[in-house]
């Protein structure tokens, strides 16, 4: 069986990625407080890091669903959009979790978490000379 170049991946399998992070963001988000571990004086560093690398994650996905006729700079705008109304619409859900809130710093920091991989996602992708097939 011949190997699929990454242009040439099946919707689902492009997408695959995305539709598990944000279901892992929600699942996150779905929990209550009282559910969530402290990190006694690590606490709030290892939550705001949790927020970043998840979105790093989406954003990343997002990247590289979307179809790679497009522009990395295009891609990278478009990613970024999708990231931040994603991070938007979980943290209004979050809002009526049982001792959760809801803040836009939150959404600053999934924001910076996705803007730094999409940055080397489009870098990367903009320089890559290799022909090598997934």
């Amino acid at each position: 069986m011949a190997r699929m170049r990454t242009r040439e991946l099946p919707l689902i399998v492009r997408w695959a990625p995305s539709i598990v992070m944000m279901g892992a963001i929600f699942f996150f988000s779905s929990l209550p407080a009282s559910r969530i571990p402290s990190f006694g004086e690590w606490d709030l560093l290892i939550k705001k890091a949790g927020h970043a690398s998840g979105y790093a994650l989406l954003g990343l996905a997002y990247f590289f669903a979307l179809p790679p006729r497009l522009s990395s700079p295009f891609r990278w705008v478009l990613a970024m959009f999708m990231a931040i109304l994603f991070a938007l619409s979980d943290e209004f859900h979050q809002s009526f979790v049982q001792g959760r809130n809801s803040t836009i710093i939150d959404v600053g920091i999934d924001a910076i978490g996705a803007a730094i991989t999409l940055t080397i996602a489009a870098f990367y992708s903009s320089n890559s000379n290799s022909n090598s097939s997934i």
